[in-house]
């Protein structure tokens, strides 16, 4: 089991499309079981998978997640009851795990995790949650042995995201080419260094995403910022004493993938750049 975890503290940068996107073409190409968390409070990858393509509320996903909800076999109640007692008894079944298709899954997020921080009675303990929970899923005699476990990050340091980020194998940073990506890039890698310590840091791979093009490249103001990002990755490894890898591929700006999740399908004039993204993640893992 590879797990992955897409974060960056400024919103907006298309994080969700894209960590749905790769485990879409994890799923349908490469044929792995994949499993995937959204961590996000904003629950952005909740609620576009509760939409069909035509934009209507799908009955079969809402009625599943109320239940999980009522139940409390949802990731808030989950943390909760391993932070006040242990997972021992958990088993997390088609409860609190929903099948997307027959090996993409998805772990759903709740709006309870606005109130994280407040209501948490020991967050010590939770840095160890999420590989205690993970422990559990590969152990599941209901749920299949997953190769690759996605997660979607909040755009905030809090504490799943911390319990995500001390156990997970790689870090995928998706950027926008603009004026303030080097210095926010450069920014969230020396406060990763510092807040996972003593932790060692996962390997991390930055990517450009969203970006616009011409004539099939990115524009002449765009390559300049990647350039740009590029150098301030370099200069935060050394600083920082990380691994970062900057990636070649980057991802174009395409109104098709604003309907990527609720047509659960990633667009065909995109399969090639994440493919190629995929190429260039596994090689890190």
């Amino acid at each position: 089991m590879k797990t992955i975890a897409t974060i960056n503290f400024k919103g907006g940068v298309g994080k969700t499309t894209v960590t749905w996107c790769l485990g879409d073409i994890l799923s349908t190409f490469g044929k792995s079981n994949v499993l995937l968390f959204d961590l996000d409070a904003q629950m952005s990858l909740t609620q576009a998978i509760a939409l069909d393509a035509d934009g209507a509320s799908s009955g079969k996903f809402d009625k599943w997640y109320d239940k999980s909800i009522s139940n409390k076999r949802n990731i808030f109640s989950v943390l909760h009851r391993y932070l006040e007692d242990d997972l021992t008894n958990f088993h997390p079944d088609n409860g609190f795990v929903y099948r997307l298709k027959s090996n993409y899954h998805f772990v759903p997020s709740t709006e309870q995790l606005y109130w994280l921080e407040l209501e948490t009675p020991d967050p010590g303990k939770g840095k160890f949650f999420v590989k205690n929970l993970l422990g559990r899923i590969q152990n599941s005699a209901s749920l299949p042995k997953y190769e690759y476990v996605l997660f979607d990050c909040p755009p905030s340091f809090t504490i799943l995201s911390y319990s995500v980020l001390t156990c997970c194998d790689l870090i995928l940073i998706p950027f926008n080419p603009d004026f303030f990506a080097a210095k926010g890039v450069g920014l969230l890698i020396a406060g990763l260094r510092h807040r996972i310590q003593p932790h060692p840091l996962p390997a991390l791979g930055i990517f450009a995403n969203r970006v616009r093009t011409y004539a099939g490249r990115p524009t002449q103001a765009a390559q300049a910022w990647i350039n740009d990002v590029e150098e301030a990755c370099k200069q935060a490894s050394m600083q920082n004493n990380v691994d970062v890898s900057f990636m070649d591929t980057w991802i174009p700006d395409r109104a098709s993938l604003r309907d990527a999740i609720t047509n659960r399908i990633t667009p065909a004039e995109l399969e090639h750049d994440f493919k190629s993204l995929w190429s260039e993640t596994k090689n890190m893992l």
